[in-house]
């Protein structure tokens, strides 16, 4: 492949917010980040409420157990904070990149035997092949990451053009 081949991605929002936002990702209490936090601590607020309920018939010696109980659901709740708070700078990445598409004119994708580069409105980021450390080929979408990381959708181009870049990918892209 010595000539440089270009693919011209139709960039669609809802195509790319489909990917994007599947199974929950945009949620910010029940993403796949966030979920298994957000059950623990509606389980300890849970505990914690009962024993509160409970708290006459404890003895003065057993209310270690309701402070215990409060710092294992504050714990929680700071470790949930932390995880909404990442899932929250993300989607905000995302709708950032989603309004950049949403007014692009031009998304191309250019490669040859050295370079691969991508072009949204003359914004060009170009990489060696070396540069990158992962491709990964799903049903409805190309992950590439590497020095810059791309999510390049099946519905932002024709058949052809995605069985090409798959295939390119998949040689171009050592990983170990």
């Amino acid at each position: 492949m010595n000539e440089e081949k270009v693919i011209t991605l139709r960039p669609d929002r809802k195509i790319f917010e489909d990917i994007y936002f599947s199974g929950n990702q945009g949620s910010l209490l029940f993403s796949p980040t966030t979920k298994s936090k957000t059950i623990v601590t509606i389980a300890a607020a849970a505990i914690v409420f009962i024993v509160f309920l409970f708290k006459d018939f404890l003895s003065k010696e057993s209310f270690g157990v309701l402070y215990f109980l409060s710092f294992i659901f504050l714990l929680c709740a700071v470790f949930l904070s932390v995880s909404v708070n990442k899932v929250s700078r993300w989607k905000k990445q995302v709708n950032h990149y989603l309004n950049v598409l949403e007014r692009c004119k031009v998304y191309e994708i250019k490669f040859d035997r050295n370079f691969f580069t991508v072009n949204i409105d003359g914004e060009k980021e170009t990489s060696e092949w070396k540069d990158f450390e992962y491709v990964d080929s799903h049903n409805d979408f190309i992950s590439l990451e590497g020095k810059y990381s791309y999510m390049f959708p099946r519905k932002a181009m024709s058949e052809k053009e995605y069985s090409f870049l798959k295939n390119t990918l998949k040689e171009k892209v050592k990983t170990d």
